[in-house]
C-alpha cells in the first residue's frame, strides 16, 4: 500500500528557477543560513546589471545606495593611493560586495571595478534591504551574525598580515575609541 505525502495547502511552492536563485544566493556567507521563504523576500528587489571591462562600479566615498552579489564575470576592488589604485582582491561568482549599502548613511570604503567583459552582477538597492529588516528581525540577525564572523576573520587577517610584514603603518591609528562609542578617559 502506498502512502500519499501530506501537503500542507498553506506551504509555498517555489518554481525551479526561483529554486536555483535560491541555491546560488545561499553560496555566498551572508545568505547562507537563509531559508527559501527568507530568501524569497529579496527576489523581487535583485536587479541584473552588465558592466564592461575597467567600467566603474563605484568610488570609495559614494553614498552607499546598494549591496552586490557577482553573478558573472569578476570584480576588482582597489584603494585608491595618490594618483593609483591597489588591488584589494578580485571577486568571481556568489561573491559579494558593497557591505556598507546594508546600512543608513553610510558610504563606500573603497572602489569596485568591473575586471572582466560582460561582469554580471544582482544589485539590491539599501532601501529594500532596510525594508527587510525592518520588517524580518531573524533575517537581519542572521546577516548581521554573517557580517560580524567575517569582520572577525577579516581582522584576523589583517593582524597576521601586519606580524608578517611588520611596516611602516601604525595599526594602532585604525583604532580609534570614539569610532566605537567609548568616552576617552578625563585627562589628570
Amino acid at each position: 500500500m502506498f502512502f500519499k505525502k501530506k501537503i500542507n495547502p498553506f506551504t509555498r511552492t517555489y518554481s525551479r528557477y526561483e529554486k536555483l536563485l535560491f541555491r546560488f544566493l545561499r553560496h555566498n556567507m551572508l545568505m547562507a543560513d537563509l531559508t527559501d521563504d527568507e530568501l524569497a523576500l529579496f527576489i523581487p528587489h535583485l536587479y541584473e546589471r552588465r558592466y564592461n571591462k575597467d567600467e566603474v562600479i563605484f568610488f570609495r566615498n559614494d553614498p552607499a545606495q546598494a549591496f552586490y552579489i557577482v553573478k558573472s564575470g569578476q570584480v576588482q576592488l582597489t584603494l585608491d593611493l595618490a594618483d593609483k589604485f591597489e588591488q584589494l582582491v578580485i571577486l568571481s561568482s556568489h561573491d559579494f560586495f558593497g557591505e556598507s549599502g546594508l546600512f543608513q548613511n553610510m558610504t563606500r570604503v573603497y572602489n569596485s571595478f568591473a575586471y572582466s567583459d560582460n561582469t554580471e552582477l544582482y544589485v539590491i538597492p539599501r532601501v529594500n534591504v532596510l525594508e527587510i529588516f525592518a520588517e524580518n528581525e531573524r533575517i537581519k540577525a542572521k546577516i548581521m551574525s554573517a557580517m560580524s564572523y567575517m569582520l572577525i576573520e577579516q581582522k584576523r587577517k589583517l593582524f597576521k598580515a601586519y606580524r608578517e610584514t611588520f611596516t611602516f603603518f601604525d595599526l594602532g591609528s585604525a583604532y580609534n575609541r570614539e569610532d566605537f562609542g567609548v568616552d576617552k578617559p578625563p585627562l589628570s
